[in-house]
């Protein structure tokens, strides 16, 4: 890029930022009702132009088959009309949402009569910056405007044709609800720089940053951005079947973690199997996820279980595949499985498959991320799963977010405090 380009992308930039703090103001004031206007016309216009957003995927999809993309990649990249109509309902689901703004989250009173109100407020203007993933145009601009945000998206170029046609009916529900056009900005541009830009702040007028995409996108974010980031750096996500397992619960929830959608952060890439029942259970776990198509990479025991198994490396153990392949071991014990899980799980999303309560609750406890599940699949780890109507990122991190990142968690809060006169002595 030539210094005319970086300079009409810093320019570009710039005035996004501006225009969004701009808008910032009016969606913090903004009522419920409003909000929820265009929330459902953002709805209806997706369905209207259902048409229009295939069209563009579809060159967004050609491109990326030419380019030589993964299966997972064009899995994550690739629309259809099921999955249009999941993201209008997902706005629809937004929209039905408590409105988080102006909620009171405590109150008390001092000895002098002093009356105070801790208050829910938007953080301001996010910045979004996304791989490959079209809905989550929708759902990041939905959230943000919920919860009085406004929001700056950047988009990866695998999917701008995508995700600007999605973006156009974001554009269309705000109008239809008088609200500020430039209250959700999609980037329209596939320069590079203009990440740059938005880690640098967009001079002040950016407040937190999520990025949501793969290992290098995520840690440049971390490593370079100078306002504060909610993200996580990989799904290294564990399913461990305890000695008390029902075998046919296990077979469910393994096939349905790591098979159901390979390509997303909650899907299971590592099986751990109780030493007691790894000669009967671990034996059918592995033919099923071999039988299913599934690479299975394990140590010696379960190397040992079928011929079609490959053997692990130390490297498996910190891989995020998103693809159908996983890694799996054999561990002695509930403690065991937990030191596996500390230390080489990246405090994403844990699950253990037991009929021990008391070893559930051991699990739950002791696991240290941000989503633990008992008896589950780990691709339940989903905002919208969580009744959060969408989620902008699964924040692994220990400030503030954590989990699913919804309306409440892009709130900040204020204190209000109520006097009759009170001077301090």
């Amino acid at each position: 890029m030539n210094m005319q380009q970086t300079k009409t992308v810093q320019q570009l930039m710039a005035t996004m930022g501006e225009r969004a703090r701009a808008a910032a103001h009016s969606l913090g004031l903004a009522s419920t009702e409003q909000k929820n206007k265009a929330l459902l016309a953002m709805a209806t216009a997706l369905y209207d132009n259902s048409s229009t957003i295939l069209a563009g995927n579809e060159l967004d999809l050609e491109a990326a088959g030419e380019a030589g993309a993964t299966p997972a990649f064009i899995d994550r990249l690739k629309l259809d009309t099921a999955r249009i109509n999941a993201i209008g309902q997902g706005l629809e689901m937004i929209a039905g949402l408590p409105d988080p703004v102006g909620q009171v989250m405590d109150a008390w009173e001092r000895p002098n009569g002093l009356k105070i109100e801790r208050v829910r407020t938007p953080l301001g203007v996010i910045g979004v910056i996304f791989e490959s993933r079209p809905n989550v145009t929708a759902d990041a601009g939905g959230l943000c405007l919920k919860a009085g945000n406004a929001a700056i998206l950047r988009t990866g170029s695998d999917a701008l044709r995508s995700a600007t046609a999605i973006h156009d009916c974001l554009a269309e529900g705000l109008t239809a609800a008088g609200l500020p056009e430039h209250a959700i900005q999609l980037v329209p541009v596939k320069d590079r720089d203009a990440v740059g830009e938005m880690l640098r702040g967009l001079h002040g007028n950016l407040d937190v940053i999520v990025p949501r995409g793969g290992k290098s996108l995520v840690g440049r974010v971390q490593d370079e951005a100078r306002v504060p980031v909610f993200a996580h750096l990989e799904g290294l996500v564990h399913v461990y079947i305890h000695a008390a397992a029902d075998l046919q619960k296990a077979l469910a929830i393994v096939r349905n973690s790591k098979l159901r959608r390979t390509g997303i952060c909650g899907a299971a890439e590592s099986l751990l199997v109780d030493k007691k029942i790894a000669a009967e259970a671990g034996r059918q776990l592995v033919a099923m996820l071999l039988d299913a198509g599934c690479e299975v990479r394990g140590d010696a025991a379960i190397c040992a279980m079928d011929p079609r198994v490959e053997q692990a490396t130390t490297e498996d153990w910190t891989t995020e595949y998103l693809d159908a392949i996983i890694s799996a071991k054999v561990v002695d014990g509930l403690a065991d499985a937990i030191a596996h899980i500390e230390q080489f799980g990246s405090h994403h999303t844990d699950c253990i498959v037991t009929e021990d309560e008391a070893a559930a609750a051991t699990f739950l406890r002791e696991v240290d991320s941000a989503i633990v599940l008992h008896n589950a699949s780990t691709q339940f780890a989903d905002g919208g799963e969580f009744g959060f109507g969408a989620e902008i990122g699964i924040a692994t991190g220990r400030m503030h977010a954590r989990g699913p990142v919804g309306v409440e968690q892009l709130t900040s809060f204020k204190y209000r405090v109520h006097g009759n006169g009170q001077v301090r002595p």
